[in-house]
């Protein structure tokens, strides 16, 4: 460094000063992401919105050590930057300049928002936009609730009364399942508005318990859970708790926490169940079946539910679904493998490209089936639709009326969903094939 500034040329403006760059207020340098399925172990850095990122190691060294010499700043950006190539250097074994530092944090720290410009240009404000993520999230619940309530159900972890939680949900279902019928139960449901909202009641109330497991599994494994909240996952409305922080986590503490969701529904299932012995109210039956269908679907690894976190955290890799594109492009259209699939090992890149080969099949006969009901779910919401206006017409209670609508928006939140799978797919695809078109783009 040293090197005096270029004149600036006539009519072009003056050549920006050089400053230190520095760690965005509130971002985190959490660390070794562990047990990871990357031939590099990569380093996570946690942004002030919550959202990590992963760095290469010497990038996270260059973060580590402008962080650490924070101090610097204001005074000779130049020796500054010095400083901080030397201590990098030290650090990593190989020799880095004080304009490399410059470049690392301009063209790769600063774009991903974890670090300012060298010219004091704040960082780039980063919003992940994961493919079938939640969208349009709203906090409902603080940190502070979620530490409390994971504090008052941690006993729940304990080696022993998980043992036993497990082993009496299991003689739970096999009672329900062999000596009741269910069939008699919806019947029974159907039949009474009243029971059919208390089915809904519930089942809204085992998915908010749902997420009370997966706070507790955070603070029993040592880190603190986020926030609580809903949103909108494709069209339905979910339920979420932010647990960024089991990232700190070993595998296991993260498996913990993927699973903590269906054990906590399982505890749900136990409680309807004692109700039932105690009342003999077949509604509760048919609660069990909702909260048993809740379950599997959470266990499901199409989809971004618990199963699909459970296989990333299984194999070491955050996020499966950015894989699809670089293993259809090898396997389908034998073109050289990405570098995205180079840095996996060997193990995890095979158990990746086996789940793509098998989800893509699978979610496109899912995609069919729904496409094929959709004739028939139109007709059934044109009949609700009549029969609800009927009813009102009619004077029918106000229950009634409720139930009839709760009834049609869950007939036309699949059309809606579909649609709105459909609309991404197009654009993808349409992106994909101008990209296609256009080829390789020069490297500025």
């Amino acid at each position: 460094m040293g090197t005096p500034a270029t004149p600036a040329v006539d009519g072009a403006e003056p050549p920006a000063a050089l400053t230190l760059p520095a760690l965005v207020d509130g971002a985190e340098l959490v660390g070794e992401f562990k047990n990871s399925g990357y031939r590099e172990p990569p380093e996570l850095v946690r942004l002030p919105n919550g959202q990590l990122v992963r760095l290469p190691p010497l990038l996270f060294l260059v973060a580590k050590a402008l962080h650490e010499h924070r101090d610097l700043a204001g005074g000779d950006a130049a020796a500054a930057l010095d400083r901080v190539a030397a201590a990098v250097s030290e650090e990593a074994g190989a020799r880095l300049t004080g304009e490399q530092v410059v470049y690392l944090a301009d063209r790769k720290l600063a774009p991903l928002g974890v670090t300012t410009y060298s010219d004091g240009t704040p960082a780039q404000s980063v919003k992940a936009d994961p493919f079938l993520g939640l969208k349009f999230r709203v906090a409902v619940l603080p940190e502070s609730f979620t530490w409390f309530v994971g504090g008052l159900f941690g006993w729940l972890f304990r080696p022993v009364v998980l043992i036993a939680m497990l082993a009496a949900f299991g003689a739970a279902e096999t009672w329900l399942l062999t000596t009741r019928s269910m069939v008699d139960a919806i019947t029974t449901a159907i039949m009474n508005p009243v029971s059919i909202l208390l089915v809904m009641g519930l089942g809204v109330a085992s998915c908010a318990f749902h997420e009370v497991g997966h706070a507790t599994a955070c603070r029993y494994g040592g880190v603190r859970p986020g926030v609580m909240g809903c949103g909108i996952y494709l069209v339905w409305p979910a339920f979420y708790t932010d647990i960024t922080e089991s990232y700190r986590l070993g595998r296991g503490g993260r498996l913990r926490t993927d699973l903590a969701g269906v054990y906590f529904n399982a505890i749900f299932v136990l409680g309807l169940t004692l109700a039932y012995l105690q009342t003999g109210f077949e509604p509760l039956l048919v609660a069990v079946l909702y909260v048993n269908l809740e379950m599997i679907q959470q266990l499901l690894p199409t989809l971004r539910f618990d199963g699909y976190y459970i296989m990333s955290d299984l194999i070491g890799i955050p996020d499966l679904f950015k894989y699809i594109g670089p293993i259809l492009r090898r396997t389908l259209l034998r073109r050289p493998a990405d570098a995205r699939l180079d840095d996996l090992k060997r193990w995890p890149q095979i158990f990746v490209t086996v789940w793509v080969l098998t989800i893509i099949p699978v979610l496109l006969l899912q995609l069919g089936l729904i496409i094929s009901q959709i004739p028939a779910l139109a007709q059934k919401d044109w009949w609700m639709i009549r029969r609800l206006a009927a009813e009102a017409s009619a004077g029918a209670g106000a229950l009634e009326l409720i139930t009839s609508g709760l009834q049609i928006v869950l007939l036309v939140l699949p059309l809606a969903g579909v649609a709105l799978i459909l609309f991404g797919i197009a654009r993808g695809l349409g992106r994909w094939a101008v990209r296609y078109v256009r080829g390789p783009q020069p490297q500025a």
